[in-house]
């Protein structure tokens, strides 16, 4: 589930994080980032939830509707659709996913007025109102609504962002490639089969890699800070952002100790990344001072790849 350019950001974020608050022994630093990549999965199975929750304030209120002195037309005869779906069913009935009721940092039901706005706009969208209208009854007819919630209704949605905020601070930004995930996994579900979640990374070798990026970047920082400054022509470091001098000790520090992958990768992350995380100039300035380093580390003979063509950028 966890790619290595999310593992690059939230590596980054915490190295910058720890160099802002001159915190840059590894004590905990670690531990830190494991918990990072747990709260990515339970924001995965947080927004799993999400459809129980809309089915179940969807039928609390058609059971408000029948108890009416006076119910109109539409509450005698509810279309039970929506909280029939097979789809949500099984997101019920599967054990990895956590409940309304469960005790995480977000419930749903705690937030009513969220999730009656959200049932309200969802309602109104033309897919909710096909798939109401439909004569079919399928599990795939099913999913596809959940699809539609999930693409159109959540990745803008400022009530969410603002809660995911209180909840996490990354969590808004992970957000659209969480919701990414799961579309994935909607999209691969079967009916009567169990839901295919994720494993948390996509590598067998990604759990150590993020360690030990984060580990070399704050033991070497100091020692890159000054490489950096050499090749900096007209800028001296106390003037230079610190999101990009994170970005670019990171970059150094894959060119300098992860033999399998390639220099041209590690230098055009760090270059991505800048380009959300730093300022308008910065994906010239990091790609500038990235090139010059690593021409003179390969000079030096510093660079050791494993694999042919590894070493060009």
């Amino acid at each position: 589930m966890i790619n290595r350019r999310l593992i690059r950001i939230k590596v980054f974020k915490l190295l910058f994080s720890r160099i802002h608050a001159d915190a840059r022994a590894l004590t905990g630093a670690g531990e830190e980032l494991l918990r990072s990549f747990d709260k990515t999965m339970e924001l995965y199975f947080l927004l799993l939830a999400l459809p129980i929750a809309l089915k179940n304030y969807g039928l609390a209120k058609i059971k408000t509707g029948l108890q009416k002195f006076h119910p109109k037309p539409h509450e005698i005869n509810p279309n039970l659709k929506f909280v029939q779906n097979r789809a949500i069913a099984a997101l019920e009935a599967d054990k990895a996913v956590w409940k309304p009721g469960s005790k995480k940092s977000l419930h749903w039901p705690d937030h009513p007025t969220f999730l009656r706005k959200l049932y309200t706009d969802f309602q109104s969208h033309p897919r909710f109102v096909a798939y109401m209208e439909s004569g079919q009854v399928s599990f795939e007819e099913d999913s596809s609504l959940l699809a539609a919630l999930y693409e159109t209704e959540l990745e803008d949605n400022e009530a969410l962002l603002e809660m995911l905020e209180d909840q996490n601070l990354y969590w808004a930004d992970e957000l659209a490639y969480v919701l990414g995930v799961i579309l994935k996994t909607l999209g691969e579900a079967k009916e009567d089969l169990a839901w295919n979640h994720p494993p948390m990374f996509k590598q067998e070798d990604d759990k150590s890699y993020a360690l030990r990026l984060l580990e070399r970047s704050l033991l070497h920082y100091d020692e890159y800070l000054e490489l950096l400054g050499r090749f900096a022509h007209n800028w001296d470091s106390d003037r230079m952002a610190t999101t990009d001098i994170c970005l670019i000790v990171l970059g150094i520090t894959e060119v300098l100790h992860f033999p399998s992958i390639p220099v041209k990768v590690s230098i055009n992350e760090a270059v991505e990344l800048s380009k959300y995380y730093s300022t308008p100039n910065s994906k010239v300035f990091v790609n500038g001072v990235l090139d010059k380093i690593v021409q003179h580390l390969k000079e030096e003979g510093r660079i050791v790849k494993e694999g042919r063509g590894l070493i060009e950028c």
